[in-house]
């Protein structure tokens, strides 16, 4: 069985971007004990741009120990969970072999999975790297935005079973989100699934563009 690894949580910090700065909660560090999970997330973290990130949709976000090791032995460093800003770190997956509607219930906790991670600046910088949007989208390991439905408490150590119940996986998904021309058939696939508000905004915008195409 899986297990969570890790905890993660974040208080708002003001970092360099470009001339100005900025204010982000992705530095996020592994805590002890319970924390609460609640429909908004981890009690006690912190989310700056809630035009991008958080809400009932994309209230947790999940990376994975096999992607974890993958970037560890590319970057030539160990990277402590929560590098990338996730709030659970679980052993045993790849995400993007993930889909959205598969469910993982963390103790007594149920996610649902609604979206891959699509990289922005603010992750670049906090791996001190101007090429890291490229290079995250280059590897296909998004990591899993969930929604919460049964809150709950969560603590490393905490057993997960997942329940694979979608079509849609994440890394078609991500991948596709980089295609210029999207076809309207896959688009329309992709709607079908119970994907967070964001992502499904997104999608509709791309149908859009594929009608106009005809």
């Amino acid at each position: 069985m899986m297990k969570l690894i890790s905890v993660n949580r974040g208080q708002a910090r003001t970092v360099p971007k470009g001339q100005g700065s900025e204010r982000t909660g992705i530095y996020k560090t592994s805590v002890p004990g319970a924390v609460q999970l609640t429909a908004l997330g981890l009690e006690g973290d912190t989310v700056c741009d809630a035009r991008h990130h958080g809400g009932p949709d994309q209230a947790v976000y999940v990376y994975t120990l096999p992607d974890y090791d993958w970037w560890s032995q590319e970057l030539g460093r160990r990277l402590a969970p929560g590098t990338f800003g996730d709030n659970l770190t679980v052993d045993g997956l790849e995400s993007a072999r993930a889909a959205v509607g598969d469910r993982l219930e963390v103790g007594a906790v149920l996610l649902e999975v609604t979206a891959p991670r699509i990289p922005c600046g603010t992750l670049a910088r906090r791996m001190d790297d101007p090429q890291f949007v490229k290079r995250f989208r280059d590897a296909v390991r998004p990591g899993l935005y969930c929604r919460v439905l049964r809150p709950g408490p969560v603590r490393a150590g905490d057993p997960v079973s997942y329940t694979p119940a979608g079509s849609v996986k994440l890394g078609e998904l991500f991948e596709d989100n980089y295609v210029s021309e999207p076809d309207e058939a896959t688009v329309r696939r992709f709607l079908a699934s119970p994907l967070s508000a964001r992502a499904r905004r997104a999608q509709e915008q791309r149908l859009a563009k594929a009608l106009a195409r005809k």
